[in-house]
């Protein structure tokens, strides 16, 4: 990452801690906690990985369409650890005990909705791939809010397309705005851990 990008990541940073400040943290718990299966999703397929890569080696040109990054097991643990976790939050946190966070809806609903968000993410992710590849940046090359913010953006798509009411209902302006604004700060966070861990390669 070179200093331009840098000091423009640092004044993006700084300008969304003033937001944070500004907003209630009522639309960030809801926010963290409606997209948190898209997170672990995305988290998973990074921390498990795998070996046989999703675009089975081929090239669009002269670089690869995903690369070796993207592989199908990173794809299936992902989203099934996103899945499963929204399973969890549904029956046990909204069900069971009544918490009072937004509910991802009724049986057998809130399974599409569940999927849309996991699937999603995978999707957004493999999507913000191909774009660097095509700008001819290696998979680890760092690309701003692309990097952070595509599996969002997957996940919101499938939204739209599966889950329309629901997603317009939930998913008001104030928590689009937290997600987005809160988004990047937690998905530095947990990739520089990755990197201490040995997990990924690059602490962004």
């Amino acid at each position: 990452m070179n200093k331009k990008v840098a000091k423009l990541v640092i004044l993006g940073f700084g300008l969304c801690l003033v937001v944070l400040v500004c907003m209630e943290l009522e639309f960030f718990l809801r926010a963290v906690w409606l997209i948190l299966p898209a997170y672990i999703t995305n988290a998973s397929a990074a921390f498990f990985g795998g070996k046989i890569p999703i675009d089975r080696g081929i090239f669009l040109g002269k670089t690869r369409l995903l690369g070796d990054g993207k592989t199908y097991e990173g794809l299936l643990k992902g989203v099934s650890c996103g899945f499963g976790i929204g399973i969890f939050q549904q029956l046990f946190f909204c069900d069971y005990i009544k918490l009072q966070m937004p509910s991802f809806g009724h049986f057998p609903a809130f399974l599409v909705i569940l999927f849309c968000l996991s699937a999603g993410a995978m999707l957004g992710d493999m999507v913000g791939s191909f774009i660097k590849r095509r700008l001819g940046l290696k998979g680890s090359a760092s690309l701003p809010l692309v990097d952070q913010l595509d599996f969002v953006g997957g996940a919101w798509l499938l939204l739209f397309l599966f889950a329309r009411d629901w997603s317009v209902k939930t998913f008001s302006l104030e928590i689009i705005i937290a997600v987005i604004i809160i988004t990047p700060l937690l998905h530095l966070l947990t990739n520089y851990i990755g990197f201490k861990i040995g997990r990924k390669g690059v602490p962004w």
